[in-house]
């Protein structure tokens, strides 16, 4: 297990320098920070730790930070500290999921009981999840990367082995299926989990800072550098570099990134000393790379040298059948998320949600969450059924009974075993539904279909 810490966040540094020594007797590890950029890198799924951050801060404040811890794991305990006497904001923290809420002035005894009990509880968290892991079951791989198919099967398969390796790895993918999660769990599930996680977007990079930004500058540089400063790849030794979109990056830039991968040093600009990176390097792409090496936009050694161990993530339109039970989790998630209690999905939704296509994937999927949850107005293909009552009651009896059949399947990802033992209908008779109602072929995919007729 690894050393259990306590991430202090907090702009003042008088208030941050004598809150941690104070922690520090009371046998306490802590580390601390004057705002909350690189407190991200060093939570997930396998960070045994606690977060202890002021509210009120310039930049990222501590209510965004909780949001975006509970993003990357809903377990890790935050704890906010406020010198303003604001029961409401109290009140909200706690409902966003804060673990717990203290008001300046306090006793640093105070603040070390919370935290030990959080700690406890982080602790109690592994453990289980471990324990499930061991087991079987369901484990951190599989709550951030759901799915009952196949392809979502070998997905998972191939996380775990390659992540406990130290292989540099391509990860390729379209828009929102979800390429970040999957390189995150390869960082979460390797002996880097400690150590820093730097995620990089190569597209959003400004040509005229690329370099200063990745490999860092001395005093003198260029005009404006005024003091050294370390580019993120030094910032990211010991841990994992996230490339993000890296055919996105300039052609020139590569061949120089081509030797950090090779040779595993970088030289600060306007420096000729180099220096050690113990880094594990991840890209992702939504493009194929090879076709840009063919066009020339890409080196074709920079592609063979990333590539040790390459990962397709799936599309929505590639696992269908996984649809209606993701969507269910995204809803329970973001209900948690804004502090909602949790929502009763109708089945015609559900069935509505399944059969459209989801060209943005997960992350449009996830937005369907939110605005359900939100109460907001959905999109067009969002929901089923009739509006307004209009229609003779046959219809409405038939539009309902397709919509439950065609949720049951999809719910079951496409196994009619138990679709027809939960509607309390013979086989023969859903056989008969699915065929009038036209579902045979809308909702089963061919793995399912294949499963199907092993069952007749």
């Amino acid at each position: 297990m690894s050393e259990q810490r306590v991430l202090l966040v907090d702009d003042e540094e008088e208030l941050r320098r004598s809150t941690a020594q104070a922690l520090e007797l009371f046998g306490l590890s802590v580390q601390t920070f004057s705002n909350a950029d690189h407190v991200l890198e060093l939570t997930g799924f396998g960070f045994d730790g606690v977060v202890v951050s002021d509210i009120r801060m310039p930049g990222t404040d501590g209510m965004t930070l909780l949001q975006k811890i509970r993003e990357l794991d809903a377990e890790i305990p935050v704890i906010l500290v406020t010198g303003h006497g604001d029961v409401q904001l109290a009140v909200k923290a706690m409902r966003e999921g804060a673990y717990d809420f203290l008001e300046k002035p306090f006793t640093p005894q105070h603040l070390a009981g919370i935290i030990r009990r959080a700690l406890d509880r982080r602790s109690l968290v592994l453990e289980n999840r471990r324990l499930r892991a061991v087991a079987g079951k369901r484990d951190d791989v599989e709550a951030r990367l759901p799915g009952r198919t196949q392809v979502m099967v070998d997905l998972r398969y191939r996380i775990r082995a390659i992540g406990a390796t130290d292989a540099d790895t391509l990860i390729i993918g379209e828009t929102g299926a979800g390429k970040e999660v999957v390189a995150r769990a390869l960082h979460d599930i390797s002996s880097r989990a400690n150590k820093p996680f730097i995620a990089i977007n190569c597209a959003a990079l400004p040509d005229n800072l690329i370099e200063s930004e990745l490999f860092g500058h001395e005093a003198g540089a260029f005009p404006g550098a005024l003091r050294p400063r370390y580019g993120k790849f030094e910032h990211g030794r010991g841990g994992t570099i996230l490339l993000d979109e890296i055919g996105s990056m300039p052609v020139d830039l590569q061949a120089k990134f081509l030797r950090v991968l090779q040779e595993r040093v970088i030289t600060r600009l306007g420096s000729n000393e180099t220096v050690p990176l113990d880094v594990r390097f991840i890209a992702t792409s939504k493009v194929d790379l090879e076709a840009e090496v063919a066009a020339g936009r890409f080196r074709a050694d920079l592609l063979y040298r990333l590539n040790v161990a390459t990962i397709h993530v799936p599309s929505l339109a590639q696992r269908r059948a996984d649809i209606p039970l993701l969507f269910l989790q995204l809803v329970r998630e973001a209900a948690a998320r804004y502090g909602r209690e949790d929502l009763d999905v109708p089945a015609e939704m559900t069935s509505a949600i399944a059969q459209r296509d989801w060209p943005g994937n997960v992350r449009e999927l996830r937005n369907a969450a939110d605005r359900l949850v939100l109460g907001l107005d959905p999109k067009p293909g969002e929901t089923g059924g009739a509006k307004d009552g209009a229609g003779r009651l046959a219809d409405k009896v038939a539009a309902f009974e397709r919509n439950l059949i065609a949720g049951e399947i999809a719910a079951h990802g496409g196994a009619l075993r138990p679709v027809y033992e939960s509607l309390g209908i013979s086989r023969k008779t859903l056989y008969e539904k699915m065929q009038k109602y036209g579902l045979d072929k809308k909702l089963l995919g061919p793995e399912h279909m294949l499963q199907d007729d092993r069952e007749r």
